[in-house]
């Protein structure tokens, strides 16, 4: 069968016809075990203690085959799903079993695979190409990417409204910007700052709030800093930098997430003087998925950098990664070293 999407599951759930075999993963993993916990109540419904059987990535093949043809009580379909089921690392004489039971699988069963932790959308290796061709010719495929923001917009509105305390569209906003795309954070952020606000007495969540109660990712309080440093604005950036250091972030990673940015600045650069749009890097670089913001975001900061500044300051990233890994020098040294230098070479000095 084909891949099929969230809304068509929920069609087979609500007709009551299910496959024989499902794949249910991606991403969003708060939609996957949303999803999967649905399909397995609603297909092993009738006398669920003995029509429900559930499986974690420990148990052996044998297990679960026996529990796929025994046969329902005074029902007419079982569940038996298994969670987080580690393809790679199974021997093949397992792996064996579950392709022998995928090729026989009952009518009166429905076996469902699903990932609520385990991250294989990235898997390339033989193992898993073989289980999602096998999966994709037994049964149905469920693929939870990312929401893209527009959906999550409508989502933190509809929960907003669930918990009696409506957001403003600002406030929205600003939740996207400083939690990205994760549901399950989005979602658990939004719960406190309803609470908040009906604490206060106000009528909505409002950006202000926003600014004032939600923790911004390392990312996030980067991209901030990258966003002072390219306005030349040194007392927000180190006051970010000496944040950062404060939370315990680790050093390598704050470089991380500053090279990502000057990286977008690049990218975006060489698209504009190669005559296309900043929406380009997005078409080949697999970084901007659900995340345009960043590339919206590169060609807002890079607007009076120099294209040769630009290079310079990858020149000064580098130099950084390789004094932080291979020098006994503070990290926090090199970092702040480096902010200077970056300063310096976006207004035009600094040149190497």
């Amino acid at each position: 069968m084909p891949a099929i999407t969230g809304q068509e599951l929920k069609g087979h759930l609500a007709a009551g016809k299910f496959a024989s075999f499902y794949l249910l993963y991606g991403e969003e993993k708060l939609l996957v075990k949303r999803a999967a916990r649905r399909l397995i109540d609603k297909a092993g419904e009738n006398f669920p203690e003995f029509n429900r059987n559930e499986f974690s990535n420990e148990a052996d093949m044998e297990r679960i085959a026996g529990a796929v043809e025994a046969l329902p009580f005074m029902a007419e379909r079982k569940c038996v799903a298994v969670a987080d089921y580690n393809i790679e690392e199974k021997p093949q004489a397992e792996l064996d079993k579950l392709y022998d039971l995928l090729g026989d699988l009952p009518e009166s069963a429905t076996l469902v695979f699903f990932y609520p932790t385990l991250e294989i959308e990235g898997q390339k290796s033989a193992k898993w190409k073989k289980f999602r061709e096998r999966a994709g010719k037994t049964g149905c495929i469920v693929e939870f990417s990312r929401m893209e923001p527009s959906e999550l917009r409508k989502t933190l509105f509809r929960q907003g409204e669930k918990l009696g305390c409506p957001l403003s569209r600002g406030a929205a906003d600003r939740l996207l910007e400083y939690l990205g795309s994760d549901l399950r954070l989005l979602l658990g952020e939004t719960e406190k700052l309803c609470a908040y606000a009906q604490g206060m007495g106000a009528a909505e969540v409002t950006p202000a709030m926003v600014e004032e109660l939600t923790p911004k990712s390392t990312e996030t309080t980067v991209f901030m800093m990258v966003n002072a440093l390219v306005a030349g604005n040194y007392e927000k950036a180190y006051r970010l930098l000496d944040a950062l250091f404060y939370r315990g972030e680790e050093p390598i990673a704050i470089l991380g997430a500053m090279s990502a940015s000057y990286i977008d600045m690049y990218r975006v650069r060489a698209a504009l003087e190669s005559g296309l749009t900043s929406a380009a890097p997005a078409e080949y670089a697999q970084d901007y998925k659900n995340r345009a913001f960043r590339l919206r975001n590169a060609e807002r900061n890079s607007k009076g950098i120099p294209s040769a500044a630009l290079k310079n300051c990858l020149d000064l990233l580098l130099e950084a990664d390789l004094a932080l890994k291979g020098s006994r020098l503070d990290p926090r040294l090199v970092l702040e070293g480096l902010v200077a230098k970056l300063l310096l070479s976006g207004q035009g000095g600094e040149k190497r």
